[in-house]
């Protein structure tokens, strides 16, 4: 066997010395392709946005304002609604932040439940499944009738309607686990809280974000539909108002604002994903 000379180096550790190199030049690559996508969404994003403004254009010069008034039109009004009900805006944050927590913190609960607890987890699981089956209109009629105060109307709707989401995303998160994972951990015979702390909970976390992520603007919409029908405060109610007083460009300006708003919350939230889950490794398909 050949032996290296005393301070040299052999072929093996020159290669142990190039793989972090190695795997760092795979990690840069892969946040370039990232950046790249990003910046083509944000690009593709831009030519839709100023494809529909085009085509509002073009209809508004061939319809009366009160059918389709001009994308100017309807940047005045929405300077002078931010300027005048910016109040609405934070109630209707304020509500959507609320009830997502709580739905979040009660849905993930319910969620790891049904998953880990068989028994218990069977009723609750059918609890769950007949909430999914309740249409939202009839939620609100019941929010009427059962509250009188209308926060707690629109609190109680959006909740009802948003856990379900969680707790069955949790839950499916939590039956993925793969065997050889449960094996291995048992192995070291854990308690249930360790098996909770070290596997389950960090399985279930990208199932967290994704419902988040695919539920916000649904979210928003339900929001906004509780607060024009239980409410005299907020955006949904401003809409309800422009809709009485016949002011399209109000509807318009408001419903801009909603899509903005959505977009800035799902940017938030792949921000916060990409920053607590960057240990989490991403593939791409071909």
């Amino acid at each position: 066997m050949q032996q290296n000379a005393p301070g040299s180096v052999g072929p093996t550790e020159r290669k142990l010395a190039v793989l972090p190199r190695a795997v760092g030049g795979v990690g840069v690559a892969a946040e370039k392709r990232e950046d790249r996508g990003r910046r083509g969404e944000t690009t593709s994003l831009l030519i839709v946005v100023a494809c529909v403004l085009l085509v509002m254009e073009v209809v508004s010069r061939f319809v009366p304002p009160y059918i389709m008034p001009s994308p100017v039109v309807v940047c005045r009004s929405l300077a002078e609604l931010m300027t005048n009900h910016y109040s609405d805006v934070l109630i209707t944050l304020v509500r959507l932040a609320a009830a997502i927590a709580f739905s979040m913190i009660v849905g993930v609960l319910f969620g790891l439940i049904m998953g880990t607890f068989r028994k218990a987890g069977t009723y609750l699981r059918q609890l769950v499944i007949l909430d999914t089956g309740i249409p939202a209109l009839s939620w609100m009629l019941i929010a009427i009738f059962w509250f009188k105060d209308p926060e707690t109307r629109i609190f109680f709707i959006l909740t009802v309607i948003l856990l379900p989401f969680y707790a069955l995303n949790v839950y499916e998160g939590v039956r993925a686990i793969p065997k050889d994972w449960i094996d291995m951990i048992e192995s070291f015979r854990p308690s249930r809280w360790q098996v909770l702390r070290y596997l389950v909970i960090p399985h279930v976390v990208p199932y967290v974000f994704m419902t988040t992520k695919s539920t916000i603007g649904y979210a928003i919409r339900m929001a906004i539909f509780a607060e024009l029908v239980a409410s005299a405060a907020g955006i949904g109610a401003r809409m309800s108002f422009a809709q009485s007083t016949f002011r399209v460009d109000h509807v318009l300006a408001w419903t801009f604002l909603l899509v903005v708003l959505n977009l800035v919350l799902q940017a938030l939230l792949a921000l916060s994903e990409r920053k607590l889950l960057k240990w989490r490794a991403e593939g791409t398909v071909r």
